[in-house]
């Protein structure tokens, strides 16, 4: 009998032993996937503002910690399917039906800048972007209420996620954290740390930065720079430059002036925007890439009237 109970010990401890050890493995992959993609993620947040402790947390669990077929074989890490709009690469796999048709990408990085996307231009998210940046609780049933996953138990996953591996501090992301050194040839970058909300895609011309912003490519203006200046540099007409900028002539621009270096949208890259003291609908329509007579345009306002601090400005 007592050889039986011990027996009996010694097995629980074996496989108390396995789940432990299975348990390490789990959390050294999860870890070992937040290093990779962690600085993705927070730049995704500061151009579309979604959290990254929600994307990484969705990244987690819809690919398996990037081990799921779909993410090895695809790129995709966020289970997202095809959908009519979609003209790229494809990848067939069962799913709620069989052989369902997901979205392929060539990288990691275009399916967390699609993630991205799919979040910022489908209506039923909307409401997901009036909630606070650090609110990762209200955006994890915001998604699974949205419709992101069946699975009745997705936003208690997405939250104990974020909270045993602590993601959340990713949310409180500061200018070094995501852009480290790119813009140390910009005057005193310290006083624009505001750019860590845009992505530097590319060098160009004179070692100037390339940044994207609501898929548009941007540029800032250095001391002394003015649109002649950049036109030069860009090999891009006066006329068109100051087209796309909503300028009526050649003015001097200011250190740290979005300057677009392509037409701006009809569509902000956001859904709304929080008026703060000292802006001017020349300002928000640069910060997110909307033309300005679409700004006057969507919030009924006369063509010079300026909004008050704490109005809410719709962008789309």
């Amino acid at each position: 009998m007592k050889r039986r109970f011990f027996g009996f010990i010694g097995c629980l401890i074996v496989i108390s032993g396995q789940v432990v050890a299975q348990q390490v493995d789990y959390n050294s992959l999860v870890n070992r996937y937040i290093q990779t993609y962690k600085d993705i993620a927070i730049k995704e947040m500061m151009v579309y503002r979604v959290p990254a402790s929600i994307t990484l947390a969705q990244g987690i669990l819809e690919s398996n910690v990037g081990r799921s077929k779909l993410a090895t074989q695809a790129n995709n890490h966020f289970g997202i399917k095809c959908h009519k709009e979609w003209f790229g690469k494809t990848f067939y796999q069962d799913d709620d039906m069989p052989n369902e048709c997901f979205r392929k990408y060539d990288n990691a990085i275009e399916s967390f800048r699609d993630h991205s996307y799919f979040l910022t231009q489908r209506d039923r998210y909307k409401g997901l972007f009036e909630l606070d940046v650090n609110d990762y609780k209200g955006w994890a049933n915001g998604v699974q209420s949205a419709g992101y996953a069946t699975d009745p138990r997705y936003a208690e996953k997405l939250i104990q996620t974020i909270e045993n591996f602590s993601l959340f501090r990713f949310d409180n992301a500061n200018f070094a954290t995501a852009f480290g050194d790119s813009l140390m040839d910009l005057d005193n970058p310290a006083k624009l740390a505001w750019l860590c909300r845009f992505i530097v895609i590319q060098k160009g011309p004179n070692n100037r930065n390339i940044f994207e912003n609501n898929r548009l490519q941007m540029t800032i203006a250095r001391k002394d720079d003015n649109v002649y200046i950049l036109a030069r540099d860009f090999d891009i007409s006066v006329t068109h430059l100051l087209s796309y900028n909503d300028l009526h002539y050649a003015t001097a621009l200011r250190p740290g002036q979005i300057v677009y270096l392509e037409s701006k949208r009809r569509k902000g890259a956001a859904a709304k925007h929080l008026v703060e003291r000292g802006e001017t609908l020349y300002t928000i329509s640069q910060l997110y890439g909307i033309k300005l007579k679409m700004l006057y345009k969507r919030n009924d306002l006369q063509e010079g009237v300026e909004p008050a601090a704490g109005m809410v400005l719709e962008l789309r």
